[in-house]
């Protein structure tokens, strides 16, 4: 084996064998380190940040109003008492009597009190928690679409790296057969037309081996840059092991979103039912002015106040409410359609994918058959040659068709696992 030859094989092999350091990387982690590597990743703690301000904001409904106010009022025209007391029989009672002054003068804190709503405040809230929950959904949801290009990239990553190790075995038995060859044509046993031959799929093998490098590398930084994973040293891949079972129950962000929609529907009802309830309130004004309060015989600047407490009922409001409700009830049923409609999509989905399931796992058995076969063929067309029964294409043909079953049988087992990762993902099943 030359020096170049062994060049092309570190090449080729350094990033796979770099995995051997004890750094393993599994699917499942991926994931998670995508999830929170994306911009994305942060609108959770936005949304719930904004649904905390607003609750509370909302929730400040139960607390007292404060009101300050002002006034000055100039009246031209006032009651004189003096005048009306002046035709009793009584003197000087006219005189004791002072008019009422032309102007008012008023500061007032006004506090109002809720003291009950009809509902309306929680129902409120209850919106406002629903529309965060549906934000925090929608987010999983744009970040689910993050898995599909994980998927291309790990397995693409795993089939490169099988690939890599069965072109390798192979790049070593060509070597061999080479070596052994030389010896043969120095004997003349063997013409040199056949180590030209072999030679030249050992080149080919390299090439492939030298590309093989350049997607691998490829690949990991497309990888690493969704997952924000260091790639030196390289991790080594592991394999998901899954578990499909016909009888899952579909559990996607998606179809969470149509539930919560639903519930904050049912939380505006609330709202609507609120407006018809009777609301009870009370109040109270704390006040400096002249005359003081309603004592427009008292021309003085003194303090006052007002209590008191009041009821509002809404008893007809033209069916408007009746109408909401009907509209409430016209969205529900198009939220419960819509959600139907995903998960008969869904379910056909998973159908799909457990016919591709099935179908290479039927190809998988076929495989072990037929590289069994292979292998015995290729034996037997090492003994041909080394007879002289057949030439150095010949044999070469038959290693080819041995390598391509193996490399077949990777291709049918990678994709296989790739087809349950997405069978997993369509299902909402978490992946270790």
């Amino acid at each position: 084996m030359n020096r170049l030859t062994l060049v092309f094989i570190f090449l080729a092999i350094s990033w796979i064998a770099s995995g051997q350091n004890g750094t393993m990387l599994t699917l499942g982690e991926c994931y998670r380190k995508a999830e929170a590597a994306s911009a994305l990743a942060g609108e959770k703690d936005s949304y719930r940040q904004i649904w905390e301000f607003r609750d509370r904001n909302i929730s400040s409904g139960w607390l007292p109003t404060l009101d300050v106010s002002g006034s000055f009022v100039y009246n031209s025209e006032v009651i004189d008492i003096g005048n009306s007391l002046g035709s009793l029989p009584v003197p000087g009672i006219a005189d004791a009597v002072k008019p009422m002054p032309h102007e008012q003068y008023r500061l007032n804190v006004d506090i109002n009190q809720v003291i009950y709503d009809g509902g309306a405040i929680k129902g409120a809230r209850a919106i406002e928690k629903a529309d965060l929950l549906i934000n925090e959904k929608q987010s999983e949801t744009d970040l689910y679409k993050l898995r599909s290009q994980i998927n291309t990239c790990y397995f693409n990553l795993l089939l490169l790296e099988r690939q890599d190790e069965l072109l390798n075995n192979y790049l070593d038995l060509i070597t061999k057969r080479i070596a052994s060859m030389h010896s043969g044509v120095e004997n003349g046993v063997i013409l040199h037309s056949d180590i030209d031959v072999m030679t030249t799929e050992k080149i080919k093998l390299e090439q492939q081996l030298r590309e093989s490098r350049i997607r691998g590398e490829s690949l990991f930084r497309i990888l690493s840059a969704l997952t924000a994973t260091e790639t030196d040293p390289v991790p080594e891949l592991v394999m998901p092991v899954f578990n499909t079972d016909s009888t899952d129950v579909i559990s996607r962000p998606e179809l969470e979103i149509f539930d919560l929609r639903k519930d904050q529907l049912n939380a505006y009802l609330q709202v609507i039912n609120s407006r018809r309830m009777p609301k009870a309130f009370g109040f109270a004004t704390l006040g400096y002015g002249n005359p003081p309060g309603n004592n427009f015989l008292k021309d003085e600047f003194a303090p006052y106040y007002i209590l008191g407490a009041g009821l509002k009922w809404n008893i007809f409001d033209w069916n408007k409410a009746k109408t909401e409700k009907q509209i409430v009830g016209l969205q529900h049923v198009i939220i419960e359609n819509r959600q139907n409609d995903l998960n008969d999509n869904l379910n056909r989905m998973l159908e799909a994918k457990r016919a591709e399931i099935e179908s290479l796992s039927t190809l998988l058995e076929t495989d072990l058959e037929l590289i069994s076969l292979r292998k015995r063929i290729t034996s037997s067309a090492e003994s041909q040659y080394e007879n002289g029964t057949i030439t150095a294409t010949d044999l070469l043909n038959e290693i080819n068709l041995e390598k391509q079953a193996l490399i077949n049988h990777e291709i049918h087992r990678i994709n296989l696992a790739m087809v349950q990762a997405d069978y997993y993902n369509i299902s909402g099943k978490e992946i270790e």
